[in-house]
């Protein structure tokens, strides 16, 4: 089971999607394990997003992250982090697919509504920046045995 990290940005969190996204997770039978509505700050944006420092857009994103208040969520799942960016669709919401967060709700190659951890190294960085030890749980889910196959035991 991995744990990704994933932000409903600014622009997310302004066009009320919050609880239509999220429910496409659970829906998924991804488990959330954390979740907090927050603001960032600029030296947590700066940070977050320090690989790009050096890329044209960087001003304008550090920026927008820190325009208005995100949905920061810990999800987990098997592969959770392929499943999420799956679901998050391409980066530019005009090139998303249908079906995918991007592509339903986005239309704007500025605003792409959400972000999600792109490998396990980033996903244990990020989550380390926006939740404190403790803040991400643990806990068992009756509906787990229905969500994967344990019959070769490990989920499938």
């Amino acid at each position: 089971m991995e744990t990704t990290l994933i932000i409903f940005k600014p622009d997310a969190v302004q066009r009320g999607l919050m609880g239509r996204i999220m429910s496409r997770f659970e829906e998924k039978g991804l488990q959330i394990v954390g979740c907090k509505l927050m603001q960032i700050s600029q030296d947590l944006a700066a940070t977050h997003y320090e690989a790009h420092k050096d890329r044209p857009f960087y001003k304008s994103l550090v920026g927008f992250m820190t325009s208005s208040p995100v949905l920061v969520l810990a999800i987990r799942g098997n592969n959770a982090i392929a499943v999420c960016r799956k679901m998050m669709g391409a980066t530019f919401g005009s090139n998303a697919e249908a079906g995918t967060i991007r592509g339903d709700f986005g239309v704007s190659n500025s605003f792409n509504l959400i972000h999600g951890s792109d490998s396990p190294e980033a996903a244990e960085r990020e989550l380390k920046l926006f939740f404190k030890d403790g803040e991400v749980l643990n806990f068992d889910r009756a509906v787990e045995s229905w969500v994967y196959d344990m019959s070769g035991g490990k989920p499938e």
